[in-house]
């Protein structure tokens, strides 16, 4: 089988992750990088062996054919330019694997869904967190009834991080991740209720704390801040069931198994080789290369962009919590 010819529209950190990541990804030649910033196009098209363009629009008509394309572009809260290159890849019938959040205009989100799902092109998103083998192997654990019933869903999620850029950034830029992993576990979320805190000297809400009704009566909290992590921790993952407990921490680290009714607890340090966050991007990548080598249909594309938008719904629906101090019932679409 060819190798699948990979796009990649936005060339900042995030963009060169992707390419190091189909670069060694035995199946993909990456030919095309695109930045609206002629240097980072120039520098990554050498550093690739690709060709460098400047637009979509110009990407789209030279002629170059792709079978996917990332879109790691950045853009207020991290997602604020996501929507003009994926509705022109879209259009153009290109698979997109897009960088989270898929939009924090619920709005755009809701059209490149649609546009997605119209066109019937495979659209995911790097919801990177839920591929470790870890998550993999706890939701294997899950399916089987080694838990029993799932009864509660606990999630930490912080990291320092000093960026001001607008009052709701820290929850709409991170926890795309967390609240993913939660859905993941325990599926849709039915009602939200919120708290924010401003750090020290801080002109955003850069903690929060929400509690979450699941739409399966599962319960769940998620603790997250941009004013906390160094040497203890990024991330924690609990789920707690009728029979056992799994705790999962730094996102893919360390793996524990507890059962209720004994002390024989199940540890595994490092599952699958994998050693530390930044292994996740090639976990996740490589899942969308198989997808789309497989020509896995849109609809069950793994971390699909519906996904996305129902993280940000959950979002959205937690700032409304906090704006309002009541309990929110959150949108499903």
């Amino acid at each position: 089988m060819a190798k699948l010819k990979i796009g990649i529209v936005g060339m900042g950190g995030i963009g060169n992750n992707h390419a190091r990541c189909y670069t060694a990804n035995q199946h993909t030649d990456i030919v095309a990088v695109c930045d609206i910033i002629k240097d980072k196009a120039d520098k990554a098209a050498e550093a690739y062996g690709a060709k460098a363009f400047y637009s979509v629009r110009e990407m789209l008509k030279s002629g170059i054919h792709l079978d996917g394309c990332s879109v790691t572009t950045a853009g207020i809260e991290n997602g604020g330019d996501h929507h003009k290159p994926t509705m022109e890849l879209l259009r153009a019938q290109i698979p997109v694997l897009g960088e989270k959040p898929i939009s924090n205009e619920i709005s755009k989100a809701r059209q490149m869904v649609k546009l997605a799902k119209d066109r019937h092109v495979p659209y995911g998103v790097n919801l990177n967190h839920r591929f470790t083998p870890a998550a993999v192997q706890a939701k294997e654990w899950l399916k089987k009834g080694r838990l029993g019933e799932l009864n509660i869903v606990n999630m930490t999620m912080w990291i320092n991080n000093p960026n001001e850029s607008s009052p709701w950034f820290h929850i709409r830029a991170l926890h795309p991740h967390s609240l993913d992993v939660m859905r993941y576990f325990a599926g849709d979320v039915d009602k939200v209720q919120a708290f924010f805190k401003k750090g020290k000297g801080r002109k955003i809400w850069s903690n929060v704390q929400a509690n979450l009704l699941f739409a399966n009566g599962v319960i769940g909290h998620l603790t997250g801040s941009y004013d906390a992590g160094g040497s203890y921790g990024l991330e924690t993952l609990e789920l707690v069931g009728s029979e056992g407990r799994v705790v999962i921490n730094e996102a893919c680290e360390k793996l524990r198994f507890y059962p209720r009714f004994s002390n024989q607890v199940e540890s595994f340090d490092h599952l699958g080789g994998m050693q530390s966050f930044g292994d996740t991007f090639p976990s996740r990548i490589g899942a969308w290369v198989e997808d789309l080598r497989k020509k896995t249909p849109p609809a069950k594309i793994d971390a699909k962009a519906e996904d996305a938008l129902k993280v940000q719904l959950v979002i959205e629906s937690i700032i409304k919590s906090w704006e309002t101090g009541k309990v929110v019932t959150v949108p499903q679409k």
